[in-house]
């Protein structure tokens, strides 16, 4: 990137944010920390006004625009397949926000770009299970829920849990929101239940923002919260060693990874393979399917569920 190409990016880097540090900028940019300070100082120099602030970092005065800005056709060509993963993977409160954003950014592209872009939608498809699943529900609060994120406002719910026929009101205090399974959950403390839930969006039936602002600092990050989650989840699992045929092992391909693989041996004519699970049922169902091809060195607890399903296939196959 040239000089002329990395000021204009600083600059949109610094309307990006409320405060930037020159260190964020170095590690962005690849680039020293003196460099990041020329760079600034060149920026002031031609009548843009930055604020430094020292230990804290530079901003733009408010009220500064930069004119609009002109998008790459790479850069025009990623925020389209980014619009068509929010059509499949959110709900309607977004798709449409997303939408508008596109055609605004579909503005100010070259009339080449624009060509370049309408061209490319209908070749692009993106496939999979909606968030509102098969549960007949239709959450459309996504954008609500990242107010209440934002601006730190308690939310008011009706949700329907898993296996619970009658619904419960709860107000919660959101932290963040995480997308897995399929699905996107939200993340919050739960006045109800006094500890921290995990409530899946497409079985929110009502949400509604409060008054009530609450004190963020008290909670986790959302990231803080997984790592904690992890940890503990880690400190239940159960350390597995199977050794495969390696004219098997072959097969398995990325399978492994979805079983909780560790790392492997070359034994020669086996391979060992070291797994932490959490279900050892879970995990013979899918050992059984390797029959004569695996052989368990530990636990014994897992040949014992081995041994067990394969007396209940002899016994119903018979």
């Amino acid at each position: 990137m040239n000089r002329i190409d990395r000021l204009h990016a600083i600059l949109t880097h610094l309307q990006s944010k409320k405060r930037v540090t020159a260190q964020e900028m170095a590690d962005r940019f690849n680039i020293s920390l003196r460099t990041v300070y020329r760079d600034v100082k060149a920026l002031d120099e031609s009548g843009v006004p930055v604020i430094g602030e020292a230990g804290s970092g530079y901003t733009i005065m408010e009220g500064y625009r930069l004119p609009p800005v002109m998008f790459t056709q790479e850069e025009a060509s990623a925020l389209l397949l980014g619009s068509k993963l929010a059509e499949q993977f959110t709900d309607d409160s977004i798709r449409r926000h997303f939408g508008a954003a596109l055609f605004k950014i579909k503005a100010v592209l070259r009339t080449t770009d624009k060509e370049h872009v309408d061209s490319l939608t209908d070749h692009i498809a993106v496939y999979g299970k909606r968030p509102a699943g098969g549960d007949g529900l239709a959450p459309q609060y996504l954008s609500l829920l990242q107010q209440a994120i934002v601006g730190k406002r308690v939310l008011h719910l009706q949700y329907q849990a898993v296996g619970n026929e009658a619904a419960t009101v709860r107000d919660v205090e959101p932290i963040g929101l995480i997308y897995y399974g399929s699905n996107w959950h939200l993340i919050a403390w739960c006045r109800l239940r006094n500890d921290y839930r995990d409530f899946r969006s497409s079985r929110i039936l009502r949400a509604s923002l409060t008054e009530d602002i609450f004190n963020g600092s008290s909670h986790p990050s959302v990231q803080e919260y997984l790592k904690k989650i992890m940890a503990d989840s880690k400190s239940e699992l159960q350390e597995v060693v199977v050794c495969f045929d390696k004219g098997k092992a072959k097969y398995i391909g990325e399978q492994k990874y979805l079983y909780g693989f560790v790392s492997e041996e070359d034994l020669g004519l086996f391979l060992r393979m070291k797994f932490l699970v959490s279900s050892l049922t879970y995990f013979s169902r899918w050992l059984l399917m390797f029959t004569d091809s695996v052989r368990i060195e530990s636990p014994d607890a897992l040949k014992g569920h081995m041994q067990e399903l394969a007396e209940k296939a002899y016994t119903h196959h018979r």
